[in-house]
């Protein structure tokens, strides 16, 4: 049976504000433009640290793009609670490494599962570190994402790093549609490929079908 899990998150959001608590929250951001609406939704809620990890992006320009972007979206926000930008690593070979064998799949597959627990993990892992109260993703915004699959993942790794994961499901209340005002209006860049080598072969492929 599938679970609304935006419906879970607002249980959350009211049980913290009937308690007078503004917790601490970890967000791992996949890119600036899927982050819009989720950053002005949840600074009402949350103090943010914002986490930009993300082994998967090609090529080394692209990600260094992506990245300047995310904290430049960060200083044009209008936001409740002030958001920190979090540095990360980037060691392609991390997810490489991890999605070997699985370089064939289409996108949507067991590939991309493993994309999502291997920057899950790192998010958990890094909320742990800084002590933080919740860890979730910007990537339930996407139509193309499985949100079930999504909060199934962050539910296995709230039991193995002891920080509880925040369910959601942000492509719901119109989240997607925000994300694609929100781009606009700040004039943004919003990529035709999810971010990895595979992605963006299959976006050529694509393209070439239909020229």
């Amino acid at each position: 049976m599938k679970i609304n899990y935006q419906l879970e998150l607002d249980k959350i959001i009211k049980e913290n504000q009937k308690e007078g608590k503004v917790p601490t929250l970890l967000l791992h951001s996949c890119c600036a433009p899927c982050s819009t609406y989720v950053l002005e939704y949840l600074s009402q809620y949350f103090k943010i640290y914002l986490y930009y990890y993300n082994p998967n992006i090609y090529p080394i320009s692209e990600y260094h793009f992506r990245e300047k972007e995310q904290e430049d979206l960060i200083n044009k926000l209008e936001v409740i609670n002030k958001i920190e930008f979090v540095k990360a690593r980037f060691e392609p070979m991390e997810y490489y490494g991890a999605v070997k064998g699985y370089e064939k799949e289409k996108e949507g597959g067991k590939r991309c599962e493993i994309c999502f627990e291997l920057r899950l993990r790192e998010a958990a892992e890094k909320a742990k570190e800084l002590g933080l109260d919740y860890f979730t993703t910007t990537l339930s915004i996407s139509p193309h994402k499985n949100s079930q699959t999504l909060n199934q993942i962050g539910h296995m790794l709230e039991e193995t790093s002891g920080v509880k994961y925040l369910y959601s499901d942000f492509k719901k209340k119109n989240g997607f549609k925000r994300s694609v005002e929100l781009t606009s209006q700040f004039d943004m860049y919003r990529q035709d490929y999810c971010g990895c080598i595979f992605s963006l072969n299959e976006s050529k492929e694509r393209n070439q079908g239909i020229n």
